[in-house]
């Protein structure tokens, strides 16, 4: 077919054309700069590019070229075309965007691109003002595919002749392209499959055999075989999409999320080889797992394997809802923290100028410090429900002594610094104010910073930074955490700092040097509890308790140990009780109606609640993420209500273990402390 440019693509004599709305999603997390892909023509680009290397495709005008597509990382698309044929291939693509794969594939298959025998190098050339977007001759032939510089263009070339083929310009680097899954056969066949048969049919077991072979969480292993979807890939999955990989909207996010740090290019190189030789094994019973085994393969290679933990971990994981880490991720720190970024190492960091002033960053550039705070602000919060609501012999429980001693190793570094916030305004707006607390000497950096500055080795002060307005921030504090303890230097640090609750650093630093961790860290490690039992059941955490509850009230201990879970815990929910407990429903609405006949307990239907009895007096609402729950309760555990009076703040850091909190709470009410009217 002939095409100029901007001109539509038409995949087929018999289908109808195709304009680039969508392309740039399709290839999503395939190609970067999804922006410079809105102009049409994209697809057409591609195809002339091919047949302009091939000599069937002549520019309109002498020193004219193929075209853009994007900004030129479809040439990765070389030798790693399976990864887009995978993609198409997959049930879970919807049609608008499996047509645009297929146009590419088909027109792919008559290109120089899938011919292995093809010379074909792809790499960076210095251009001049002015040069052409391509070049060929009886040598060969080059063509310009993106930018790479100010006067650096990526190119395609294609060698026909002995000789050095034609250039653009001063090659500065290049690369004979790979060899992989892809040739024209093997093209054309998937695309006629595809055509008749229709995707590929979706196999759960596959997934399986992903996770198992990787460690990868279940939503992540169904969108690498799906294509290694992305959240970009938009609108993200659709109510059909989730059906198909069967998946519900915050498992697909969080799969997203956790494999969110792959480039296009390793999507690309991890997809390449996965597809048999003979596509249509696709469509035959165990073809999905042969493609997941090969694709488990490739990412152990890559990425090594994360130790497997329980779907029923993963899952509990998701309905935190996370804002860090993926559920994956999550576990991964605590089942194997020293092979996780951030965590492997002891991280150096220094604070530098930036366009927003100035900022901690670590001395590799290579966000080791973003990674380690994003696992201790995501694990340390949480360190408590993984403790809590995770039963004994969870490898992800089990793991948590081992994450706290890694996290005490790192935060032993002198050569770390954490961010501790601003500087109150009622202690001063400038470093001039606060020399006589922290002294007169400078941060001593690699680079000299913009702004003035004190250091007194625990705290580092930075003077805030104008805005286009004028206005000036206040400073910002540091602090190094192998210097803090109970010293002078460190109350002065607490007594400078403005709002604490949005640098909780200190306060984390603070819990994990404490005893309350030590106490929860040697509960876990002494195993006191049998495997598959919860710290959350009294009955097995605190069984002297629940006996003091049942013979106090002269109720039986089912109906104490669920007394003592309304008390102590911030949502005991009937399913986690349940769960917590081993209970069938039966048994616990009979515990339920011994405490309602007592008059211990209100029936009553409260939003988000999830449970049908409650301590009585004052309920206090909350929404998504916190957690609403009775006054009395909110005040044994410490949560702060806002200025709404709502509970509009994450629980605090705990201050016992959970058998002393059981114990605390019925002490409360055997002196007359406790919930009433």
């Amino acid at each position: 077919m002939e095409t100029t440019a901007g001109e539509l693509v038409t995949a087929r004599a018999e289908v109808a054309a195709l304009d680039d709305y969508g392309v740039a999603t399709a290839l999503s997390g395939l190609v970067n700069g999804s922006g410079y892909w809105v102009r049409d023509g994209s697809l057409a680009a591609i195809e002339r590019t091919g047949r302009y290397l091939a000599g069937s495709w002549e520019p309109p005008r002498p020193d004219g070229g193929p075209g853009r597509a994007g900004e030129g990382s479809w040439a990765r698309f070389i030798g790693r075309i399976g990864a887009v044929a995978l993609r198409a291939a997959a049930p879970s693509t919807r049609e608008e965007r499996r047509e645009r794969l297929l146009a590419l594939l088909e027109f792919w298959a008559e290109s120089p691109f899938a011919d292995p025998a093809a010379r074909l190098r792809t790499g960076v050339v210095r251009v001049a003002e002015g040069a052409p977007e391509a070049v060929r001759d009886e040598r060969g032939a080059a063509v310009a595919v993106g930018w790479a510089g100010s006067d650096s263009r990526r190119f395609v070339e294609l060698r026909t002749g002995e000789a050095e083929p034609p250039s653009l310009g001063t090659v500065e680097e290049a690369r004979d392209v790979p060899r992989g899954w892809g040739s024209a056969a093997q093209l054309r066949r998937l695309v006629g499959l595809v055509r008749e048969r229709g995707p590929a049919p979706w196999d759960p077991e596959a997934v399986g055999v992903l996770c198992e072979g990787t460690g990868l969480g279940r939503a992540a292993a169904s969108l690498a075989l799906a294509g290694l979807l992305e959240r970009s890939y938009m609108p993200f999955l659709d109510a059909h999409e989730r059906e198909v990989l069967r998946l519900k909207v915050a498992e697909a996010e969080d799969g997203a999320s956790e494999l969110a740090r792959l480039t296009s290019l390793e999507r690309l190189e991890l997809l390449a080889d996965v597809l048999p030789e003979d596509p249509a094994e696709l469509w035959e019973p165990g073809g999905m797992r042969a493609v997941a085994e090969r694709l488990a393969e490739g990412w152990r290679a890559r990425r090594g394997r994360r130790a497997v933990v329980p779907q029923r971990t993963l899952d509990a994981v998701v309905e935190l809802g996370l804002l860090r880490l993926s559920a994956a991720e999550f576990c991964a720190a605590f089942t194997n923290p020293t092979a996780e970024p951030g965590l492997s190492a002891p991280v150096d960091t220094w604070i530098k100028n930036t366009d927003h002033g100035p900022m901690v960053t670590d001395a590799n550039a290579r966000w080791d410090i973003a990674r380690f705070e994003d696992r201790l602000l995501a694990t340390v919060p949480h360190l408590f429900w993984v403790y809590a609501e995770l039963p004994a012999g969870d490898p992800v429980r089990d793991g948590a002594p081992g994450l706290v001693r890694v996290l005490r190793e790192r935060l032993d570094h002198p050569g770390m610094l954490l961010d501790a916030g601003r500087l109150s305004p009622t202690v001063g707006r400038s470093v001039a104010d606060v020399h006589e607390r922290f002294g007169f000497r400078p941060y001593a950096g690699p680079e000299r910073l913009d702004v003035a500055s004190i250091d007194d080795g625990l705290t580092v002060v930075t003077d805030g930074t104008v805005s286009r307005r004028g206005d000036r921030s206040q400073p910002r504090l540091y602090f190094r955490p192998a210097f803090y303890g109970d010293d002078d230097r460190s109350r002065a640090l607490l007594a400078a700092r403005g709002d604490s609750r949005y640098d909780p650093e200190i306060r984390i630093v603070e819990w994990l040097r404490g005893p309350v961790c030590a106490r929860i860290v040697e509960r876990i490690e002494r195993a006191p509890l049998p495997a598959g039992a919860y710290e959350s059941d009294p009955a097995a955490s605190a069984p002297e308790v629940v006996a003091r509850v049942a013979g106090g009230l002269g109720i039986d201990e089912d109906a104490a140990a669920l007394y003592l879970q309304l008390l102590a815990l911030p949502a005991p929910t009937d399913r986690k009780v349940r769960a917590w407990n081993g209970w069938k429903a039966a048994r616990h609405q009979k515990a339920a109606g011994v405490l309602v006949e007592r008059g211990l307990v209100v029936e009553d239907k409260r939003p988000r609640a999830g449970r049908q009895v409650f301590l009585p007096g004052e309920w206090i609402h909350a929404k998504k993420p916190y957690q609403p729950m009775e006054a009395w309760k909110a005040g044994l555990l410490g949560v702060a209500r806002s200025y709404n009076g709502r509970l509009e703040n994450p629980l605090p850091l705990p201050t016992r273990t959970l058998p002393e909190l059981f114990a605390q709470a019925w002490a409360l009410v055997e002196n007359g402390s406790g919930p009433s009217m």
